[in-house]
């Protein structure tokens, strides 16, 4: 199954200039969801991960299925003022503009096996972000995985010599 035929192309979205790419249509049908998620999982067997990292919002439809999938817990990393206990954050650059996330103060343990998912490695502002607050804490990042890549922004080289899969790379 070609899983790209699930992703929709919206031209100026979210502000003019930003090509976004839906994933909606791949939701939407639960054979390319399953194939999506078996995908995003080849390479995770044998890691010993204990904590799966959404990044919001759109990370967290595979995030949540994926620890399920690992019997680990999940946590979800949000934008400011989203979560209710205390938090810790980190602020990055995003092709648009700037942004914050957010995670509970306790949500990694020291010595945590890490899986960090979110839907699209961009420019790679996002994903460094989550992992400086996973490291802030102590754990350390097993993978991280991607729905899809956008190759041509280079996000790979903001993350250093992470251990990176996406399952579509444009």
């Amino acid at each position: 199954m070609n899983l790209e035929n699930y992703i929709r192309d919206i031209q100026d979205f979210p502000k003019q200039g930003i090509g976004f790419k839906d994933i909606t249509p791949l939701l939407s049908n639960p054979e390319a969801t399953s194939v999506c998620l078996e995908l995003l999982a080849t390479t995770l067997a044998d890691k010993n991960i204990n904590k799966v990292i959404g990044v919001e919002s759109r990370g967290f439809f595979f995030g949540i299925l994926l620890a399920q999938k690992l019997n680990a817990g999940f946590v979800p990393v949000r934008k400011p003022k989203k979560l209710p206990f205390e938090t810790i954050s980190a602020s990055y650059e995003l092709e648009y503009g700037t942004d914050t996330l957010e995670m509970h103060i306790d949500a990694i343990q020291k010595g945590d096996k890490v899986l960090i998912h979110d839907d699209v490695l961009a420019t790679g502002g996002t994903a460094k972000a989550v992992c400086e607050l996973v490291e802030q804490l102590g754990g350390e990042i097993v993978q991280m995985n991607f729905l899809m890549e956008l190759s041509f922004l280079n996000g790979r080289e903001k993350l250093g010599n992470k251990d990176i899969f996406a399952a579509i790379t444009y």
